[in-house]
């Protein structure tokens, strides 16, 4: 049985390889919701919302035709914050994790993975990257549920419930995985600015990428931190990350100014504003009621979730860089530049390739879920439809509402939505295409009229 795996995985190449590994950890999150020492006693889970469960913990999106508050028992609670590790850190990552606390050692083949799923343009120290990625997710992860336990003994009544909250919580944030166990997601600390503030800070670190991570924890060792040369990646990702927050915080802030803000003063204001600019770029979670907000809002929050987090981070969407290249390359094409220069350095002409051809897939893809779902679920608004799609893609996991009451072809719409926002343009493309080939002959080339 383990040769016919191995030959069967042999002939795949990296990309379908990684969407096994993905599947695979779907099936064995299936099976893990199923058990009964998973469920509170008086639950009953039916299938097609078992995998629909897993494939959103799995890519860490958030979105649930269950109230997974009622669902998990407190060891289903462990179980599922498990699997939320593999979309968080990667099932490939996770995978390493493990093998390296057997004492394996890792292959050239488990480093083409990792390279592939970490969209990292090198497997040197490949490693060492996902060693350190483990290490500062299970830090913050304990940190932030010692932080949020002992600050949810004001909240209830016993401290297991209180620790066990605050843990999950952690996670969820860390993760950005938009699950809850509260049962109303964040409303309960609207006002608590301290939550909301931890919250933030958790789904940043989750959604900023482990490179820039990396490289931050390096600049921090430093001993010459002003020597110190951050790359052309860390820039630009960390510079568009924050430029979009600010354009979410101002923007939400004008919208709702004389709607869902009108009877809420300046502060209160401010806080719903930065929370939803970064919440709905992944980390999924909601301190009111999203349906009470203006469509503007609603369709710049649809927007974000289309974004998504940064490249080899714990969000999905088409990812921030490639927003960022393309509106680079958009600007320079209009001054009559072929270069695009930023930070002293020049993009690569492949990475602007790259950018359009995976905001056009994750575009046709979206449209066409749009569609499906306005054909086979009339009950429901195309502004609706439009946010749930958006939010699958993104791997967000905020909601108006609608993920209980899809149909089962709806369902299987953002669920394939959800898996391929979480593996990427790139590997779903290959895994489409298969093994690349040489190109053994080419055709003299023509130039064509354009636009």
């Amino acid at each position: 049985m383990n040769s016919k795996i191995k030959i069967f995985t042999k002939r795949l190449s990296a990309a379908q390889l990684i969407v096994f590994y993905y599947l695979v950890a779907v099936m064995v999150s299936t099976i893990l919701l199923l058990l009964p020492i998973t469920q509170k006693g008086n639950t009953e889970l039916a299938f097609i919302d078992a995998v629909f469960i897993s494939i959103s913990a799995v890519t860490v999106t958030g979105l649930s035709t269950v109230d997974v508050s009622q669902l998990l028992s407190v060891p289903g609670t462990f179980i599922f914050a498990i699997i939320l590790q593999f979309g968080g850190i990667g099932v490939m990552a996770f995978g390493t994790i493990l093998w390296l606390l057997s004492g394996k050692r890792i292959g050239l083949r488990a480093r083409i993975l990792m390279t592939t799923e970490q969209n990292s343009p090198t497997f040197s120290g490949i490693v060492r990257l996902i060693r350190m990625i483990f290490y500062v997710f299970v830090i913050v992860e304990l940190f932030g549920a010692v932080v949020f336990g002992t600050y949810f003994l004001k909240y209830f009544s016993t401290w297991q419930e209180a620790y066990l909250q605050g843990f999950f919580a952690s996670v969820a944030a860390t993760t950005n995985a938009g699950f809850d166990i509260t049962g109303k997601s964040l409303i309960p600390f609207a006002d608590d600015y301290f939550v909301i503030l931890i919250n933030i800070v958790l789904f940043i670190i989750g959604s900023l990428g482990f490179p820039v991570l990396i490289e931050l924890i390096q600049w921090f060792r430093h001993k010459r931190r002003s020597t110190f040369q951050f790359s052309l990646f860390t820039k630009v990702t960390t510079a568009t990350f924050f430029i979009l927050i600010v354009i979410g915080v101002v923007f939400i802030y004008l919208f709702e100014y004389s709607h869902f803000f009108a009877n809420k003063n300046w502060h209160q204001s401010f806080f719903h504003s930065l929370f939803y600019s970064i919440s709905s770029r992944t980390g999924g979670m909601a301190i009111s009621d999203v349906n009470e907000l203006s469509v503007p809002t609603i369709l710049l929050l649809c927007i974000f979730m289309f974004i998504g987090a940064s490249p080899s981070s714990a969000g999905g969407g088409i990812r921030t860089t490639t927003f960022a290249v393309m509106l680079l390359t958009i600007y320079n094409y209009s001054k009559g530049n072929r270069t695009i220069k930023i930070f002293k350095r020049e993009i690569e002409e492949e990475d602007i390739i790259k950018s359009f051809i995976v905001f056009t897939t994750g575009m046709i893809l979206c449209i066409m879920a749009v569609f499906i779902l306005a054909y086979f679920e009339t009950a429901f608004s195309l502004m609706e439809i439009l946010f749930e799609v958006s939010s699958a893609f993104g791997t967000v996991g905020l909601s108006l509402g609608i993920t209980p009451d899809l149909s089962i072809i709806g369902k299987s719409v953002i669920m394939i939505l959800m898996f391929i926002g979480k593996i990427g343009m790139f590997t779903f493309l290959f895994f489409m295409g298969g093994k690349p080939m040489k190109q053994p002959f080419h055709y003299p080339k023509e130039r064509i009229i354009i636009g």
